[in-house]
């Protein structure tokens, strides 16, 4: 991974400003001071041992406390037991530490932690605590900005417990994993900004991957996806979630993903 982001930088050659906003990952940089957001995130996954799809909605509200801190709490809900039933929820944080701004360009490193609860079945070895699992993850982010050009790695370390005393987490499967991305954006659309009111075109291309440390057993995502960001305030994200490898047991891996969202500024200063 330490290659491919090296090897990307040396090729980019681009010319102007670029926001970096992924799809299914974070990036290290935050919201403005004082800003709060409202995002609906949601998934319909084809199911791979029985019939139909699997949906998840995921609103959430974001708060940018300071220039360094943005917090974000999240809602789980799904109609994996056919009605749509709020499952859980999380409350995430993330604090930048690092930070190198040059013109057109600039370097960040973050620290993240995300805590849920849920109360659902635990039906896969993946262990994924935004919707399925209830635990806490803890990990960093790195995310070089060039021009027109986002690259980001992240790694992380996430525990599972019992999803209440009910459902138990199986003695027999792993109940940690590691956890690693790597996302690239580019801005399509202005080649040349004219006011902040022009829409915005990203076109993304991220990957997600995980290790169960106590098995080995992992898996690769890609995922491909198109954003859309109007008058600088809302955000329109369209993806599509791919499973390239897998050794553990996933029952929905491959499917569509939407994510909307709006930012209100300078609220809470």
């Amino acid at each position: 991974m330490k290659y491919i982001f090296v090897s990307f930088l040396i090729v980019v050659s681009l010319n102007i400003s670029a926001q970096e906003l992924f799809v299914v990952t974070e990036p290290a940089s935050n919201m403005p001071t004082g800003a709060i957001g409202v995002r609906i995130a949601q998934s319909l996954m084809k199911e791979k041992f029985k019939s139909g799809y699997n949906y998840h909605l995921m609103p959430e509200i974001m708060w940018g406390a300071n220039k360094n801190l943005m917090i974000h709490t999240s809602a789980f809900i799904s109609n994996r037991n056919r009605d749509l039933v709020t499952e859980g929820g999380s409350v995430y944080a993330k604090y930048r530490f690092f930070s190198v701004d040059d013109i057109q360009q600039h370097f960040r490193v973050a620290a993240f932690g995300r805590y849920s609860f849920n109360n659902s079945d635990i039906h896969q070895d993946e262990i994924n605590t935004m919707g399925h699992n209830s635990g806490y993850e803890a990990g960093l982010v790195a995310t070089q900005l060039i021009k027109k050009v986002a690259i980001s790695v992240s790694g992380s370390y996430e525990q599972a417990v019992n999803n209440t005393t009910v459902n138990k987490f199986p003695t027999n499967q792993s109940n940690n994993a590691t956890n690693y991305t790597l996302s690239f954006g580019r801005l399509m659309y202005p080649n040349k900004y004219k006011n902040f009111k022009q829409t915005n075109i990203n076109l993304m291309m991220e990957f997600m991957g995980q290790t169960l440390n106590e098995n080995g057993k992992s898996f690769l995502d890609v995922v491909p996806s198109l954003q859309f960001i109007i008058n600088s305030q809302a955000r329109i994200d369209v993806a599509y979630i791919k499973q390239i490898y897998s050794s553990m047991k996933r029952t929905a891996s491959n499917g569509l993903y939407l994510k909307l969202e709006y930012s209100l500024f300078n609220v809470t200063k």
